[in-house]
């Protein structure tokens, strides 16, 4: 498993498109023999988030 965190500062009106956007540029970032998956949270600060 690879754990990495990308943190995003975003107005309300615009997350549901950027969460698309960055999932579906993460999960096509490379051709695995494994599929790369890519899970969101959105929140007021991490905790909230996860």
């Amino acid at each position: 498993q690879v754990h990495d965190e990308l943190v995003f500062e975003v107005a309300d009106d615009q997350v549901d498109d950027l969460v698309k956007e960055v999932k579906a540029r993460m999960e096509s970032a490379a051709e695995l023999k494994v599929p790369l998956i890519v899970d969101a949270g959105v929140g007021e600060n991490w905790e909230e988030a996860h």
